[in-house]
């Protein structure tokens, strides 16, 4: 098999790794052609233009076919409060179109050319420094075990403060010179998701290869720790302030079923809020890709619930970043900078435009409603905060809360059922026929009398339940895994963490008093 031939199967099969991994094996790639090989398999170094039109949403008014865009774009459909004057039919020949991926997401996918487009969820791949991404990825070759998913985030990968200047703290032992360049020598954990397909076998071997990066509870084998990750928390194994490379990091281990369920349904959103803000994606997977779309999809759909009618672009993903830490328990224990929300959105807004821009463009009832998003380039200022304005038309709403996540949504149809006193048994009922599980026809979700009584209650009483239904989803999963933690962790480790995060929360807290003498001294 030719180089020629391996790597135009890997471009046309859109499969990445597989092909990878059987190039390497027949061909014998060297160190030069695994770097430039790597390249090739990342979607952000493909030069697309942007903003990105993706697939799509799930219809939520009356459907108009968008024009058909250039053959490297993904065919889409829009809709008819912000349509185009001419439109014509598009083709699409995939499984699932455009039009209706949010509808019927197939998760049982295997492959990245049964995804509806061909460049369907390329938004959340973030562009940043080639030899930092190279860097990122020479660890994950550290680990023997089979890795199909992974993405680095936090501070250590994207930065949280405007600090120019080394913070003096070398925690990395012998880090890239990338890394340290990028971290501009503050020593920063970098932070990372491993998704796995079999969780007793990863750890397998993993705990012969880096035992010592396990507490006491890895001396009771893979069978144990599988058990402590799957059925505790929100099943993730942590693994933190352990050396890889030359450099300081942490990484939890997550079962891929796991990861999809909670992306697509929003059983605790732990996994699924820190994807709502900008990762670095090292290993891709389609079938993560297809859920984390609708994750993303329904972040801004829960975001739109919350906020009123017009807002600016700053608010909105403050609001998508913001749902993450509603019930988590750092928040309410000092034991996390209080302006972690503000800090992450200001300092990676063109980072949640690349991740959201698109999807905003695609959704009926809200649009950008600013001269600046007239300009061709508007996308890469990263001055600019653009103005947005949201229809708040019942029926349309009402559309959305019938799409939110399948366990979110339960949880706040029980809050309004109890609200509006419906009798159980016609409770019941209006669940059943709401039911997204039906193998006999394909459903177009379309929210009924119910959904938009929801859509229509008074906007404070609405942002009150919903922000209700939040903490109760995040709240237990995110305290039993902060306990987890204890136990994965160690005591030392775990005392080490608490105290780094109380500095933040003391740092964070003295910021806000800055702030207010400042304010205090502009007024005087």
């Amino acid at each position: 098999m030719s180089m020629h031939r391996t790597l135009a199967s890997v471009r046309s099969s859109g499969d990445f790794f597989p092909a990878f991994y059987l190039s390497r094996k027949t061909i014998g790639l060297t160190s030069m052609s695994l770097s430039y090989h790597a390249w090739l398999t990342d979607p952000a170094g493909m030069k697309a233009s942007y903003p990105f039109k993706l697939g799509g949403s799930a219809v939520e008014g009356r459907p108009e076919i968008h024009p058909a865009k250039q053959s490297s774009e993904p065919s889409q459909s829009t809709h008819s409060e912000h349509a185009p004057s001419s439109s014509s039919n598009s083709a699409t020949g995939a499984k699932v179109s455009p039009a209706d991926w949010d509808d019927n997401p197939d998760l049982n996918i295997s492959a990245f050319s049964e995804l509806p487009s061909s460049n369907f969820g390329h938004n959340q791949h973030m562009i940043i420094n080639e030899e930092f991404k190279e860097a990122l990825r020479q660890i994950l070759w550290q680990f023997r075990a089979p890795i199909r998913y992974a993405f680095a985030y936090g501070s250590g990968v994207f930065p949280q403060t405007s600090s120019t200047s080394p913070s003096g703290t070398a925690i990395h032992p012998h880090p890239s010179p990338a890394i340290t360049k990028v971290q501009k020598g503050e020593g920063k954990v970098i932070d990372f998701i491993f998704g796995v397909s079999y969780t007793q076998h990863w750890h397998s071997l993993n705990l012969q290869q880096h035992r010592n990066h396990y507490s006491a509870v890895g001396s009771l084998g893979s069978y144990v720790v599988s058990r402590v990750q799957d059925s505790w928390g929100a099943g993730v194994y942590f693994n933190p302030y352990v050396t890889v490379n030359g450099t300081l990091i942490k990484y939890g281990v997550v079962n891929l079923d796991t990861l999809c369920r909670d992306l697509s349904e929003w059983d605790s959103l732990y996994l699924a809020g820190r994807l709502q803000k900008p990762v670095k994606i090292l290993r891709d997977d389609p079938r993560v890709r297809l859920a984390n779309q609708v994750n993303l999809i329904s972040a801004v759909r829960t975001a739109l619930l919350l906020l009123p009618e017009a807002f600016t672009e700053q608010e909105l993903y403050s609001t998508i970043a913001g749902i993450s830490y509603m019930g988590d328990p750092r928040m309410s224990f000092g034991s996390e900078n209080p302006n972690k929300v503000a800090n992450i959105v200001t300092h990676n807004l063109h980072n949640f435009r690349r991740l959201y821009a698109a999807l905003i463009e695609n959704l009926p009832n809200v649009a950008f409603n600013d001269a600046r998003c007239s300009q061709p380039d508007w996308t890469d200022d990263p001055t600019t905060n653009a103005s947005l304005a949201q229809d708040m038309d019942s029926v349309k709403r009402g559309n959305m809360v019938r799409r939110l996540p399948k366990a979110f949504r339960e949880k706040l149809y029980f809050r309004y059922q109890t609200k509006f006193q419906i009798p159980r048994p016609e409770f019941n009922k209006m669940l059943e026929e709401s039911s997204d599980e039906d193998p006999t026809r394909i459903k177009r979700r379309t929210g009924g009398e119910f959904e938009q009584r929801i859509a229509g209650d008074d906007q404070q009483a609405l942002k009150a339940e919903v922000t209700s239904v939040i903490k109760k989803t995040i709240s237990w999963p995110s305290t039993s895994q902060s306990i987890k933690g204890v136990v994965t962790a160690g005591v030392g480790r775990t005392y080490r963490y608490l105290k780094e995060k109380g500095q933040k929360h003391k740092e964070g807290k003295g910021s806000n008093s800055d702030g207010k003498e400042r304010e205090k001294a502009k007024r005087s």
